[in-house]
Formats: C-alpha cells, sequence, structure tokens
C-alpha cells in the first residue's frame, strides 16, 4: 500500500459509512481482510501524513478552531482528523491552514460552543488503532496482537527516524493582527472570547 491507495481507501471509506464509528468498523475488516503487510503499510502511511501535519501553523488553527485552547494529545488526534477529511481537504490544510475554512465539518462547528460539537469534535483519535486492531483480527489474536503489529510497524519502518518535533515558525494566535494576517478566515470563524 502506498499514499495513493491509503487515500484511496480512506474515500472509499468516507463514501461507505456515515459517523465516525461505522468508518472505523468498515475501515477495520476492509484492513482484516488484507495482508498482513499491507496493514502495516497502511500504518506507515498514516504516520507519514500525520508527520505532515505537524506544523505551527496547523497548531495555530486548532488552537483557533478550539477557541485558544489545544492539548499536545489534541492536536495529535487533530492530525488523525484531518486525515479523516480526504486527501484533497488534507493536502490543502498542509499548504494552507487557513483552507480549513472551507471543510464542511469546521464549517459545522462554527457558532456552536465546543461542549456542544459533540460527534463534531475535530478529533480522531481512534483512527489511531484502527490498523493494529485490523492485524488482530486477520490473525486471529485481537487480544495480544498490539505487540506483534508494532514490532512488524518498527520493522518495516527500519532505521528511518521518526521526528516528533513542529515544522515552521511558532506564533502567538492570540495576537488578533497576526491570526488576521496569517489564518484570516479562521480568526474570523473562531473568534477568541477574553475567558478562552
Amino acid at each position: 500500500m502506498n499514499i495513493e491507495t491509503f487515500w484511496e481507501l480512506i474515500e472509499l471509506c468516507r463514501r461507505q459509512s456515515e459517523g465516525r464509528d461505522a468508518r472505523l468498523a468498515w475501515l477495520r475488516t476492509d484492513l482484516s481482510r488484507r495482508t498482513q503487510e499491507e496493514i502495516v503499510e497502511f500504518q506507515l502511511c498514516l504516520d507519514q501524513l500525520t508527520r505532515q501535519a505537524f506544523t505551527w501553523e496547523l497548531v495555530a488553527a486548532a488552537e483557533r478552531i478550539f477557541g485558544g485552547r489545544c492539548s499536545d494529545d489534541d492536536f495529535d488526534y487533530f492530525g488523525l482528523w484531518m486525515v479523516g477529511l480526504g486527501g484533497e481537504v488534507f493536502g490543502r490544510a498542509v499548504l494552507d491552514p487557513d483552507a480549513l475554512a472551507d471543510a464542511p465539518e469546521v464549517l459545522a462547528l462554527v457558532g456552536r460552543p465546543w461542549r456542544a460539537w459533540g460527534e463534531d469534535w475535530p478529533g480522531w483519535e481512534l483512527l489511531d488503532y484502527v490498523a493494529s486492531e485490523a492485524f488482530g483480527l486477520m490473525t486471529g489474536d485481537a487480544d495480544e496482537c498490539g505487540e506483534d503489529f508494532y514490532a512488524a510497524v518498527q520493522a518495516q519502518r527500519g532505521e528511518q527516524v521518526v521526528s516528533r518535533g513542529l515544522a515552521g515558525e511558532r506564533w502567538n494566535v492570540r495576537d488578533e493582527v497576526e491570526a488576521a494576517r496569517r489564518l484570516p478566515r479562521l480568526s474570523a470563524m473562531f473568534p477568541l472570547s477574553d475567558d478562552s
């Protein structure tokens, strides 16, 4: 599985199922019917893409959407959620984080307090586990597969160094002038209050 095949699978999943739980179930079943190598490659593609999203500009976009607060975990799950939006939206957002303003999933959050987002929450932690779960289903050892799966991922990754550092320049999303310059649409859509 390469990046192109990965995105085809994500797009097919988006068309097949409504809601994250249904999409995860569909994806888990589809992956469990593939080879171990393909399942591992899916995880490697997912890891590669989420690393592409590991930029200060996207941190700022996430902070803006989250009302000025975005923990490290929130940002990790935000990157996975962006993958779930599909290749076109993801690619545009990596190049220009303000392009997230065009995503229907972001538009659905505008004007709603974050406590009321529920299923629309812009984070998808469980996407990071779907390949290991599928690996367990495929091998018939769903309870004990984690160690074997992650060993297979590491073996396939080889000596490649995985950097967790953020790319780009850090800036303060609370600086309204800078936010309006760098993220004009998201800043207008998600104004920060004094208590955020």
